[in-house]
C-alpha cells in the first residue's frame, strides 16, 4: 500500500474523479481518506491483479433468463481444510456461452509458496446446473486468462426432479478434491453400498464408515482409518480428500458422464468423482 498526498486546492469531486479514473484505467484500488491537515486528502493505492477469460459448456442447452455464471478464486493451499474464497464475482448473462468474465484481487493477498486454482459454475434457481470439475490453477507463472469448461451436474438441466434419480451407491475415483485436482496415478477411491456402508482409501489408508443418505443428502458422519505413513504428497491427498468427505452435505449424479458430485451445505462442489 503506498499514499499520495493532495494539495488543498483540489476540490474533494475532482479527487474522486482522480480515484476513480486511477481505479478503471490502471488496476489499483484507490480509497481517498482525511490527511492530518484541514481540508486535505490522502489517496491510499493498492495494486490489483485481474483475471478474465470465459465460462463455456458442451452441451447443447440453452441456458433460461436469470441464470447466473459465478466465477471464484480460491486458495487451495491447506491440506486439512477446505479451499479459501479469495474473490468472487456473478455475471448475469446477456447472451449464450460463452460467457466472458474479470475477476479482480487485491495482490497483496497473493502469497508466496501458495497455491491458487479458479472454480465457476452455473446456478438457475439457486441450483447449480454446471460446474467445473477440473484443476485451473492461477499465478503459478501460467497467463492470466483462463477459459473455464463447465460440466452439467446432476440430471438433465431444466428438468430438477424433488428426488434423485438413482443412489450414489457404487465404487468412485476422486477426479478433483476442493478444486485442486488430484495427483496422477495415485487413487482415492469412495466405495458406496446400497445400504451406505462406505469404504475405500484416501490414497494412503484404508477407510470405513456408514452414510446417512437421504434423497439429495448425504453425511458420511466419523470415518475410521487406519494409520500408516505414505510420501507427504499422498498424505497431503488424502487429507484433502477426508476433509471433503466431512464437509460434503449433499450430492449429485450425472448418470449419463459417469460422475458424482459430492456437494457442501451451500451446494458448492467439494468432491468430482468418476465411477469406477
Amino acid at each position: 500500500m503506498s499514499h499520495v498526498r493532495w494539495k488543498r486546492s483540489l476540490s474533494g469531486a475532482m479527487v474522486m474523479l482522480l480515484a476513480l479514473v486511477a481505479s478503471s484505467e490502471a488496476g489499483f484500488l484507490v480509497t481517498p481518506t482525511l490527511g492530518e491537515r484541514p481540508g486535505s486528502l490522502v489517496i491510499h493505492v493498492a495494486a490489483r491483479q485481474t483475471l478474465s477469460g470465459t465460462v463455456y459448456y458442451r452441451e447443447r442447452i440453452a441456458l433460461p433468463p436469470g441464470a447466473i455464471v459465478e466465477v471464484r478464486l480460491l486458495d487451495v493451499s491447506k491440506a486439512d481444510a477446505p479451499a479459501r474464497t479469495l474473490a468472487r464475482t456473478r455475471i448475469r448473462p446477456q447472451g449464450q456461452v460463452p460467457i466472458p468474465y474479470e475477476l479482480s484481487v487485491n495482490a497483496a493477498r497473493i502469497l508466496p509458496g501458495h497455491r491458487y486454482a479458479l472454480r465457476a459454475s452455473i446456478l438457475v434457481g439457486g441450483r447449480i446446473w454446471f460446474t467445473s470439475t477440473t484443476h485451473h490453477p492461477v499465478f503459478a507463472g501460467g497467463p492470466d486468462r483462463t477459459d473455464i469448461l463447465v460440466q452439467r451436474v446432476g440430471t438433465a438441466a431444466g428438468h430438477a426432479q424433488s428426488k434423485p434419480a438413482t443412489s450414489p451407491a457404487g465404487r468412485w475415483l476422486a477426479e478433483d478434491i476442493g478444486g485442486g485436482g488430484v495427483i496422477d496415478r495415485l487413487q482415492s477411491v469412495l466405495e458406496i453400498a446400497d445400504d451406505g456402508a462406505i469404504s475405500g482409501s484416501g490414497g494412503c489408508n484404508r477407510m470405513t464408515g456408514k452414510a446417512r443418505i437421504d434423497d439429495e443428502h448425504i453425511d458420511f458422519g466419523q470415518l475410521a482409518s487406519t494409520n500408516m505413513a505414505c510420501t507427504p504428497a499422498a498424505m497431503d491427498q488424502e487429507r484433502k480428500f477426508f476433509a471433503g468427505l466431512a464437509e460434503a452435505r449433499g450430492w449429485r449424479l450425472d448418470a449419463a458422464r459417469g460422475k458424482l458430485v459430492l456437494l457442501d451445505a451451500a451446494g458448492r462442489p467439494v468432491i468430482v468423482l468418476a465411477r469406477m
